[in-house]
């Protein structure tokens, strides 16, 4: 059996060796997919990314155990990954982290260095654990968006400001555009809230201002459908 193994990976690696080498690297991702879900509890997390973060050390460490110090390996697994498309892109930065953060592991487990890997794991998972504790780079204040739709009979200019001036700290129009063929204003603000701010009172306002049209508050962390 041992041989059949050193013929396919062309090492000396024996079948307990492998099976102790997945064995941690299930484990460790075991270990960043809680992680992940004890920092996400509050903002919600998808199930299958947690459990692409169990799987991605083990399939990270057995692609290096296959590639060895082959450079012809390397370069067709590289091409066969070229021709890989995801479905969906990470919705927040941070989980493109915790997908490096196994890719790390993953490799420091596929060269031989359990210890490394583990302790990479226990460290890194500590401080995330302490700023997720500490609320680290949290703002005091919500900092969010607001997208407002306004009538073409409206000048849009100084339409908000009473409103923003009373519920914001701060505030700043980011974007303008028209839509239904020039029949309306698409608006939007990047503001910061006041901490006692009655979110409803203000957009009951702003919908008393523009006429009932849509209006929409967005985190800042969804700063991209402000140039849908």
């Amino acid at each position: 059996m041992e041989n059949l193994f050193s013929s396919i990976l062309g090492s000396s690696l024996d079948p307990l060796s492998m099976v102790i080498l997945l064995a941690c690297s299930l484990v460790l991702g075991f270990a960043i997919s809680i992680v992940y879900m004890l920092t996400h509890r509050k903002s919600g997390y998808p199930p299958s990314f947690a459990v692409t973060l169990v799987m991605l050390p083990a399939i990270i460490a057995v692609m290096i155990l296959l590639i060895g110090d082959n450079v012809a390996r390397a370069f067709s697994l590289a091409g066969a990954f070229t021709i890989i498309r995801f479905r969906s892109a990470p919705a927040d930065s941070k989980d493109i982290t915790y997908i490096f953060f196994t890719l790390a592991v993953g490799l420091a487990l596929g060269l031989g260095y359990v210890g490394y890997a583990v302790l990479f794991t226990v460290v890194l998972a500590a401080a995330v654990g302490f700023m997720e504790i500490f609320r680290y780079a949290v703002p005091r204040n919500e900092h969010m968006l607001l997208k407002v739709t306004v009538p073409e009979n409206l000048n849009y200019q100084n339409l908000l400001d009473d409103i923003l001036n009373e519920y914001t700290n701060s505030w700043k129009l980011k974007k303008v555009k028209t839509a239904d063929f020039g029949a309306l204003f698409e608006t939007a603000y990047c503001i910061e809230l006041k901490k006692d701010c009655d979110q409803k009172e203000m957009l009951d306002k702003i919908r008393a201002r523009n006429g009932n049209l849509n209006v929409q508050l967005l985190l800042r962390e969804y700063e991209d459908k402000l140039y849908e």
